[in-house]
């Protein structure tokens, strides 16, 4: 299965303003990529890319006094399977973890541990432990906020959305990921294109979506508490421990976002000729 993927942003500065932008595919995906996702800059800037601490890969630029917009326009390979399950995928004792997964147990900006281990563990401690913790912390989350755009807010924290039952879908995957985090199990954050396939319509306008993965078994295993389903074509463009981590465009200065747009549509296989 192909699916086209990409994005138009169009950004107004009133003076030259530093910016990082994550938004390419992650380099787990690249190989799947048959047009690549080259990132597009009108007007033409100069960029510098490089690799963050959680190995995604980041472009800095100086957008100019104006309008600057960012395009790319891809196609994408994908198997046209719903995400993995793994129900005997074990929960590892926290002296057993590869040092690597260790700082995925930490609190982070927006995921309080502090605040919620004796909810944690009185909510879930019951619930056996591995696949079907994470997944009763899922169906946790699904029920207890509400989606709405209008809920979203930059600086909402997983005690926000806990305490007011609403948001978006970063919200849901903080607040998962710091339950996760309060009984022993890392969980890390990720940002990517989700498609609408295997859903029912009307689909509604696209956006990036957010969703979080947690290390059992020896692996990283993806949730998405938003959907609480396994969904079709999800293609990651990066990951951290919470969304301050993954931000598709960070600015050192005022830069006004003024258009938006994502697509992600299945593409047929002839659309390669034209």
């Amino acid at each position: 299965m192909q699916f086209r993927i990409g994005f138009e942003l169009t950004y107004s500065c009133t003076q030259p303003t530093p910016m990082i932008a994550i938004l390419g595919v992650h380099h787990s995906r690249v190989s799947d990529l048959i047009r690549p996702d080259y990132l597009v800059t009108r007007p033409a800037l100069p960029l510098r890319g490089y690799r963050d601490g959680f190995g995604n890969w980041c472009n800095r630029l100086l957008l100019p006094a104006g309008r600057t917009t960012f395009s790319t326009d891809a196609l994408i390979e994908d198997s046209g399977l719903p995400d993995p399950v793994d129900f005997d995928a074990q929960q590892h004792l926290v002296q057993d973890l590869p040092e690597e997964a260790l700082g995925y147990l930490l609190g982070s900006r927006y995921c309080e541990t502090d605040r919620f281990y004796d909810i944690a563990w009185r909510q879930f401690g019951q619930v056996p432990s591995g696949w079907a913790r994470v997944q009763a912390i899922s169906d946790f989350v699904h029920r207890h906020i509400a989606f709405g755009y209008e809920h979203a807010n930059p600086t909402k924290t997983a005690w926000d959305a806990y305490q007011q039952g609403r948001g978006v879908c970063r919200d849901y995957a903080h607040l998962a990921i710091t339950l996760c985090r309060c009984l022993n199990m890392p969980a890390r954050y990720c940002t990517g294109y989700l498609g609408d396939v295997g859903t029912p319509q009307p689909w509604g306008a696209g956006d990036f979506a957010g969703w979080f993965e947690v290390y059992l078994g020896g692996q990283w295993h993806t949730f998405d508490p938003r959907n609480n389903a396994r969904r079709i074509g999800r293609v990651l463009i990066a990951r951290g421990r919470d969304a301050a981590d993954v931000a598709i465009t960070t600015s050192f200065g005022l830069a006004t976002l003024e258009s938006f747009r994502v697509w992600m549509d299945e593409s047929q296989p002839e659309a390669l000729a034209a």
